[in-house]
This record gives C-alpha cells, sequence and structure tokens, in this order.
C-alpha cells in the first residue's frame, strides 16, 4: 500500500475543514459528516477552533482510498497562523490547495502559491462551494491560469492535457493517449496541476477526488536509510514534549538512540521512548513507523521545528515571519521569570512566535503576525498556564539592511587577549535572510578558529544601527582574521566578530525596511474613488481598479504600518459591502524612514551591547579605537580592495570568453583546451557579477607602464623543451608540440591583451626563407636560414623597447643577458609556465560555473 501525506491549504473560509471532513466521510474513516458551523468537525478539536469555526493548530487524519494509505495535515486558512502552514510544508509529499468557488483566487491563495513552489510540491486543486457559486468553471479556470500557472487544467480535457508538457505530447503522439504514469509524472515535475470541482459540504464531486488522488499520487522512492523531518513540537494534556516527524526512510522502533544536530553543529543523543501516530485527537501507540508516516515521538527535548534527523538536513528557514511587535503585560501575581519559562513552551511549539526580553526596560515583547493571532495567545495563556495578561498596542517589526559592499574590521586586544577579524558585508535580494560563508585562507587562519567565527556570526540575531531593528537580507563573508599562538582565546574571536559586523554597519550605507500587504479589496463600484484615495494616503501601489456589475476590485501592496485596522473602515464606509483581504509579502524598503528612526531614537555609539569599536593594545594596556578610525590600527590588510582586484580580473575573463564565442577560430582553440562551451555564453556573462571561484588566488602585482602596449616575445623550441608536458609530445611528434604551443598562448595572449610574438628557430632549414603568420591572434615567426631566433628576439626587443614594454619568455642564459641589456623584462620558462597555468585555471573555473 501506499504511503503519502498530503497537505490541505487554504485562503480562509474557503471550505478547506469542510473538504477534509468529507473525504475522511467518504473514504470510511469517520462514521458521522460532522460540519465546522455545528462544532462537530473531526479535525477541529480545539475548543477556540470550535467557536471561531477556524483552524488554528495543524492536525493529522489517516484514511485509506483503496491502495493508499493518506495521512492528511489539516493547516490554518487565516493569514495570523500562516507560519504554523508554512512548517507543514517541509513534510508533505503532496498539496491540496482549495479555492472558494465564490471568490476565486486570493490574496493569500497566492502567498500559499508561491510558498508550494519554493518547497516544489505537487500540487491537486479543489475549487469548493460550486453549488452556490455564481462562476462558471471556465472563469474560474481562466483565474487559476492567469493568477496560479497555465497547466491549471481538468484531466478531462485532453487537448490542454497535453500541451502541458513535451513528454505528455510525445506519448499522445505516439499512442493517441496519455498513460496514468506520464499524468503522474507531470504532476510530480509541476508541469500540471489537475483541477476538480465539487461541493465539499453536499458531498458532491468527493468520490471523483478521491479515485483520482488513489490514481495519480505515487509514493516517494524508497530509502533503506534512516531519516526523518520534525515539523511541529506540541504538549500533551499530561505535559509531555510530542516531537511531530515524516519518516523520509528507512524505520524508526521505540526506544532508538537519536543523535540530534544544532545549527552550531553540536551533537546530543537522545531516545525515543514511544511512538505515536495520531487521527484526529487520538492516537494509537507503536512500536515501529517506515518511511512515508507521520508520528509523534515523546522523550526528545532538543528537537525544534525544521530539525532533520538521520540522513536528513535541516530545512529551510521559513519565509513568512511576524511583522508586529507588542509588549506583553502580566497582570496577576506571576513573576517575569516563571512567565518567560511558560512562554518559552509557546514559542518552542511556534517558532515564529518571539519572545523577546528587553533588559533595559525589563519588558518581555511577543512578535506576531496579527490581532487574532492576539486573541487567541490569550486565551492560551489563560487555560494551559492560569496567568491573566494583556498586550499593549502593537509596534512594527522593522528590519534593516546596507545598500552597499563593505569590510568590517573587528579587533580585540585586551592585556593578554588577541583576535582580529575581516568580514564582508553585502546586500542579497529581498527575502534572502541572512546567509554566511567563509573564503579565508587555512594559511592565514586556522580552520577551527574560522568555524568558530562562523558560529558567532550564527548564533546570535545582529542588529542594524538605523533602528537597532534585526539585520537581514545580507551575505556575510569571512575573508581574514588573525590568532595569537599564545594569548587567543574561544571568546575573544566572539568579541572580535560581533565588532566587525558592527564596524561595517556603520560604514555602510543602511537601509530600513518594513513589512508590507499585499491587498485585494471588494467595494461597490460607488465608492472605489474613496478606496484609492485612502490607499494613496497610506502609500500604497495598486493596478487600476477591475469592476464586475455592481462590484469593483483593487490588487496592489501597502505597509503593514499604514494598513492595519483598515478593515473596519471599509467595512464602515461601504454598509458593510466591501472586504479586504490582506496576505504579507515581505519586507521592502521604509516608506518613511526619516519620521521612524526619529521617532525611535535609537543611538549606536551609545548602544554598550553593541559596540562597533575595536581594543588594541599598548605599552601593556588595551585602549578603545572608534570604528571609524580602526582602519588606522589593524594588523591586517585591507581585504576588500584584494577581492576588488580580483573582480577586475575575472571581467576580463569575460570580456575573453565573449571574444571567443564571436571568433571561430579561437572558439575551436578554447574548446579544444577546455571543453565545450554548453551554456550560451553571453547570457550566462550577463548573469553573473563576479566569477564565482571559491577560493580567490592572490595575485602578485606585475609592473605596469602606464599607456604603452605589452609584447611579449616567445623563444618558442627553448619553452617547448623546458615545459615537460610538451617535451614528452615533441619527443614523438615536434609539429604536435608546436601546434599544442599555439593554442595554449593563443588563450593567454587573449586573456592577456599582449601583443605576442612567437619565434620559432629555422637557422638550419635549408633553403628557410623566413615567415610570418598570423594564427588566433598571435604572430607566429619561422626565422630564415642560418639565423637563429636568440638573434631575431635580439633584433626585435631591441626596436620594440623604445616605445612599448616588452617582455621575453625562455631560459636561455645568455639571450636573459642581452634581454635586459635592451631595457625589455625576462620571464624564465618556470615562471613562464606558471602564468600561463594560472589564466588557464582562472578561465576553467569560470566555464565550470557558468
Amino acid at each position: 500500500m501506499k504511503q503519502i501525506v498530503t497537505g490541505i491549504l487554504a485562503h480562509v473560509d474557503s471550505g478547506k475543514t469542510t473538504l477534509s471532513e468529507a473525504m475522511l466521510y467518504k473514504s470510511g474513516t469517520i462514521r458521522t459528516h460532522g460540519r465546522v458551523d455545528h462544532g462537530d468537525a473531526f479535525l477541529d478539536t480545539n475548543d477556540i477552533e470550535k467557536e471561531k469555526g477556524i483552524t488554528i493548530f495543524s492536525k493529522q487524519a489517516v484514511m485509506n482510498i483503496a491502495d493508499t494509505s493518506l495521512t492528511l495535515l489539516d493547516t490554518p486558512g487565516h493569514i495570523d497562523f500562516s507560519t504554523e502552514t508554512e512548517r507543514t510544508l517541509a513534510v508533505l509529499d503532496y498539496c491540496i490547495l482549495v479555492i472558494s468557488g465564490l471568490r476565486g483566487v486570493e490574496s493569500h491563495t497566492e502567498t500559499l502559491w508561491k510558498l508550494l513552489e519554493r518547497y516544489n510540491i505537487p500540487t491537486f486543486i479543489f475549487v469548493n462551494k460550486m453549488d452556490i457559486s455564481h462562476l462558471s468553471k471556465e472563469d474560474i479556470l481562466h483565474d487559476l491560469q492567469a493568477r496560479l500557472h497555465e497547466n491549471c487544467i481538468e484531466l478531462t480535457d485532453t487537448d490542454e492535457l497535453v500541451m502541458c508538457s513535451e513528454s505528455l505530447m510525445n506519448e499522445y503522439l505516439q499512442n493517441n493517449a496519455v498513460s496514468d504514469s506520464d499524468i503522474s509524472n507531470a504532476i510530480i515535475k509541476r508541469d500540471l496541476f489537475p483541477c476538480f470541482f465539487g461541493s465539499a459540504l453536499k458531498l458532491d464531486g468527493i468520490d471523483d477526488f478521491l479515485s483520482a488522488i488513489d490514481r495519480y499520487m505515487k509514493m516517494p522512492p524508497k530509502q533503506s536509510e534512516f531519516g526523518a523531518v520534525v515539523y511541529k513540537i506540541t504538549y500533551d494534556s499530561d505535559g509531555k514534549r510530542l516531537t511531530h516527524v515524516k519518516i523520509t526512510g528507512g524505520e524508526l522502533k521505540a526506544k532508538t538512540t537519536l543523535e540530534l544536530k544544532t545549527e552550531d553543529g553540536e551533537s546530543y543523543f537522545e531516545k525515543a521512548d514511544t511512538l505515536r501516530i495520531y487521527s484526529g485527537d487520538k492516537y494509537t501507540s507503536c512500536q515501529s513507523v517506515t518511511q512515508g508516516s507521520i508520528c509523534a515521538i515523546t522523550g526528545l527535548t532538543k528537537t525544534c521545528a525544521g530539525m532533520g534527523l538521520g540522513f536528513e538536513s535541516n530545512v529551510l528557514k521559513p519565509v513568512l515571519e511576524p511583522v508586529l511587535t507588542y509588549k506583553l503585560e502580566i497582570l496577576d501575581n506571576t513573576d517575569v521569570h516563571t512567565a518567560l519559562t511558560r512562554l518559552n513552551i509557546l514559542e518552542q511549539e511556534d517558532p515564529q512566535l518571539r519572545i523577546i526580553w528587553n533588559e533595559l526596560l525589563r519588558e518581555i515583547h511577543l512578535q506576531l503576525m496579527g490581532e487574532v493571532q492576539i486573541e487567541v495567545l490569550r486565551r492560551i495563556i489563560s487555560e494551559r498556564f492560569k496567568m491573566n495578561v494583556d498586550f499593549c498596542e502593537g509596534a512594527i517589526a522593522y528590519r534593516e539592511t546596507i545598500a552597499d559592499k563593505v569590510e568590517g574590521v573587528g579587533h580585540f586586544e585586551p592585556l593578554r587577549h588577541y583576535s582580529e577579524v575581516h568580514l564582508i558585508l553585502e546586500p542579497l535580494k529581498r527575502g534572502s535572510g541572512i546567509i554566511i560563508k567563509s573564503d579565508c585562507s587555512e594559511d592565514l587562519l586556522d580552520k577551527n578558529w574560522q568555524r568558530l567565527i562562523l558560529t558567532h556570526i550564527a548564533e546570535k540575531t545582529h542588529t542594524g544601527v538605523l533602528t537597532n531593528s534585526p539585520i537581514t537580507d545580507m551575505k556575510i563573508t569571512l575573508v581574514s582574521g588573525k590568532a595569537h599562538k599564545k594569548h587567543t582565546e574561544g571568546g575573544d574571536f566572539r568579541q572580535a566578530t560581533y565588532r566587525a559586523i558592527r564596524q561595517g554597519l556603520m560604514r555602510s550605507k543602511s537601509v530600513l525596511l518594513e513589512p508590507y500587504y499585499s491587498f485585494k479589496l471588494e467595494v461597490p463600484t460607488a465608492c472605489v474613488g474613496r478606496a484609492m484615495t485612502d490607499l494613496e494616503q497610506m502609500s500604497g501601489e495598486f493596478s487600476a481598479p477591475e469592476s464586475d456589475g455592481e462590484t469593483s476590485y483593487i490588487h496592489g501592496q501597502a505597509p503593514v504600518s499604514t494598513m492595519r485596522g483598515y478593515a473596519s473602515d471599509v467595512t464602515a464606509y461601504t454598509s458593510g459591502k466591501g472586504k479586504l483581504f490582506l496576505s504579507v509579502m515581505g519586507y521592502l524598503p521604509c516608506h518613511n524612514t526619516d519620521e521612524v528612526v526619529n521617532a525611535i531614537g535609537y543611538n549606536p555609539d551609545f548602544d554598550t551591547d553593541n559596540p562597533s569599536s575595536s581594543v588594541f593594545c599598548s605599552h601593556g594596556a588595551g585602549f578603545v579605537v572608534p570604528w571609524n578610525e580602526v582602519e588606522n590600527y589593524m594588523h591586517l590588510e585591507c581585504a576588500l580592495k584584494n577581492t576588488e582586484d580580483i573582480e577586475k580580473r575575472n571581467v576580463r575573463i569575460k570580456e575573453y570568453v565573449n571574444t571567443v564565442i564571436n571568433d571561430e577560430e579561437l572558439l575551436r582553440i578554447f574548446e579544444k583546451t577546455y571543453g565545450p562551451i554548453k551554456r550560451n555564453a553571453p547570457q550566462a556573462v550577463k548573469k553573473r557579477a563576479v566569477a564565482p571561484s571559491q577560493k580567490p588566488v592572490r595575485y602578485q602585482k606585475q609592473k605596469t607602464l602606464q599607456d604603452m602596449e605589452t609584447y611579449l616575445l616567445v623563444d618558442g623550441y627553448n619553452i617547448i623543451f623546458a615545459w615537460e608536458d610538451l617535451t614528452k609530445v615533441a619527443d614523438e611528434n615536434l609539429d604536435a608540440a608546436r601546434e599544442l604551443l599555439i593554442n595554449r598562448l593563443s588563450n593567454y595572449c587573449a586573456f592577456t591583451k599582449f601583443k605576442l610574438i612567437l619565434v620559432f628557430d629555422a637557422y638550419k632549414v635549408k633553403g628557410g626563407i623566413g615567415s610570418v603568420e598570423h594564427i588566433s591572434g598571435i604572430d607566429v615567426v619561422y626565422t630564415k636560414e642560418v639565423e637563429t631566433a636568440d638573434a631575431y628576439i635580439e633584433k626585435v626587443t631591441h626596436e620594440l623597447s623604445k616605445k612599448h614594454r616588452v617582455r621575453v619568455a625562455t631560459s636561455d642564459g645568455l639571450e636573459q643577458l642581452i634581454i635586459l641589456g635592451n631595457g625589455a623584462e625576462r620571464i624564465p620558462a618556470s615562471e613562464f609556465l606558471d602564468e600561463v597555468r594560472k589564466t588557464e585555471n582562472e578561465i576553467r573555473n569560470f566555464i565550470d560555473n557558468m
């Protein structure tokens, strides 16, 4: 029997839980068809859920459909609980997206769709409430195809089906039909999104939908090695901690000892005491679970949502984040320490519920998604912990990033301590979060110290210098550092790392970010003018209104700070006929930065918890150096300047590759050396600003004479018999060795922009009259009879060095003396080989990463 885990997602009030109930009833899992509005739905087990008629906590149910054992995860539809929904996505094989037949695609539906794209989850679409919809199937399909994906189709439409992918088209052309296997594969690849229509409340279309699930859903390939992903932490009625996981491979038995790896690399070993499989609010205990199962484990205390077990690595960090900050007021005699301990339990269950202790103000702050979550949270705290609390007016949860690339330096050297850290901070696109990497040579700083620095970067929520808000959308790269053999301790690098980040932020141009809503506003057409005026005053951006009879629709985006409470205004000025649908779209630059910064009044120079200065040592005592003077005292060179030099060199590589692509002869030689170019090189060059080599080579600066062309003369046979690989070829075929040298030097010449003259000695060639050939950008000279290459090079060097910079590659000792006498630079064959190899490696690294 296939074991498949499927989630069910929807915008609030689309009938998601009603569809779950219908599927459970029609599959024979439950005997009574419950209803949300009657408070007897199988999956809405919490009293708050029954009262409000919405899903707040994700829950599971297990049903058998023919040859499929389906674990269904019901998720919240309300935007305030969307972080709970996102956590569930990490363990899904498939998703059922429910669309209201009354309203079609809504704002939060589009947010869910983007999450499904991010987690690459195959999706079935069920359009509900068709029994009371004024829209036709064609209208809804057009809406789905326009706003979600063009391949949202009914499987009965063969013409549309075969157009979804090339494999489906080929299958149809060969067999005049499409197999179930090909349809399943297209769904898995997200080339096809099958759509079904019906009414969950009236059980219309449910049988066909269940049949399609059994027919087209495929179980992931079997894995013999154990693996699991944690997606939720809860506590049962007896206070036992439950770790909810999906088994992604192998088997897990009760009493098994598991290795838990934290984000900072530490490992813990804990025993899985018991295994539970839940269905609704009831569970069955089992001795083992296999791949495809969703179970709850007791006995684990160090787990967290998103953690991988066994062969699984930690899942992607969530996209959705709280956008509002509230102060918690304790209204009874509970002390602050006890309150924090209890709230920590809630934070474990919902990692996006940020509990913050403000030491300066001695206040508890919480970051939340919205007003409904506050109401639910107040009720949970009261019922579970017997605490009476309230929440003060929420503030916006701002973020900060930077606009330019900058190097931050931190130095910590009080007496008998030593550390210096250089970090490069650079901005990333919105929604990227914080990316941490090392690009520091182990010759400069030991690997263990590097790991420690990376740990210190990740262990703390670093804040910006405008409003002391958390930083985001930034790459932090360790590029240089220094330790002392005797005086450096682990804590020294913590201080230096924190100060380096802070110093970089102080030096850069900071950008304040605020959360934005995407919205859909439905108002009577007569109220469109008022709505557009309001949106403009709220700094909103929106498209032209779309009219449908007496109702108009406006889509757009606006800051959360200005949209708060606007739903009540819409209800008032439309006499209850208007609706506002909101969905968190992420962080964008703040619309009123100066006003916010002035209102918060944060001064980074007075923040003793986050110093940007460094500590140096002189005459046996430490002294503090302000952030803007650190470069005058630091012990290591600025790494960013070296990186910029490398970037300029990489630009030359790109120019060279473009030249190769547009020249058939160069392309032939290039591909003979480096292999075929598999991608469209000009496009690849356009996409990358810097060649992504893992560890940039530090180049020695060559002597340059401004505004003078450089000529490079190469003694051909001298080089052939000085380079070991060419010598071996020459022993068998001298012509082949000559051609190899010409090919290698043509690439080198095109990259360096040197005027290259390759001279071959022909003085023993009887009747030789001498010749010059232009091959692939270089001049190949064959000397005439009785003229040696030395003599030719000496003559040409003497003439060229008067107006040009001249370099000569040879290992002939006498020739080198003559060259120096003529004012040219000499390059021994071994050094010249190093130069050529470096150039080849740079080009090869660039091509490999195209």
